[in-house]
């Protein structure tokens, strides 16, 4: 019914935006994600939409670009996984982080994810694994070459940015953006990785 919504933002909040569109304001769930990605109050902001029906409420979404829309799509067609759940996910995870974690079935990303238990990401895994192979969404290069050898390097290098409070997506594309391989020393990687990071 609805594709996107182009307008005037009037309130932006976490899990919140409302969009005024011909003088009608619309309010869309958003992740943290869409909100870190959107502009200040006042400006114009374009988001993708989805509408979700129950039998006693009409909820929209918003999202940043097609890839989150697409990516929140295919998580709530996992049993047990609704849209709060799937908000939850995108605003723990990008969609490139989640396409990692789905086809190299690694369960540890979801594990701060609120609402998703050990069997919950392990269904999420089994039920979208296939279909990511094939998916519209594809994840970057450099962030499936580093978990190509999850034992490697580069890999060891991401997961101790990530200890460092890293999020997992920024830790991957740090550690690859180094130029560096599984072959160079895991303190070197780091140490580069952290003067981009730091920038």
């Amino acid at each position: 019914m609805y594709y996107s919504f182009s307008g005037r933002l009037v309130i932006k909040e976490p899990g919140l935006a409302v969009i005024e569109c011909g003088g009608v304001g619309y309010r869309l769930g958003i992740s943290m994600n869409t909100y870190t990605k959107i502009g200040d109050v006042g400006s114009d902001c374009l988001l993708f939409a989805y509408l979700s029906v129950k039998e006693d409420a009409l909820e929209l979404y918003g999202f940043y670009d097609e890839k989150e829309l697409s990516a929140f799509k295919q998580l709530i067609s996992v049993s047990g996984v609704g849209c709060k759940v799937a908000m939850s996910i995108l605003s723990d995870m990008t969609p490139d982080t989640l396409i990692l974690a789905v086809v190299t079935e690694d369960v540890k990303p979801f594990k701060n994810v609120n609402g998703v238990g050990p069997k919950l990401a392990g269904r999420i895994i089994l039920e979208l694994k296939d279909k990511f192979k094939n998916t519209s969404l594809p994840s970057s290069p450099e962030l499936l070459s580093a978990a190509a050898s999850p034992s490697g390097n580069l890999s060891e290098a991401a997961e101790a940015l990530c200890a460092l409070g890293y999020s997992r997506s920024d830790a991957f594309k740090a550690v690859t953006a180094t130029g560096f391989t599984d072959e160079d020393s895991v303190d070197l990687i780091i140490k580069k990785a952290l003067r981009s990071l730091a920038k």
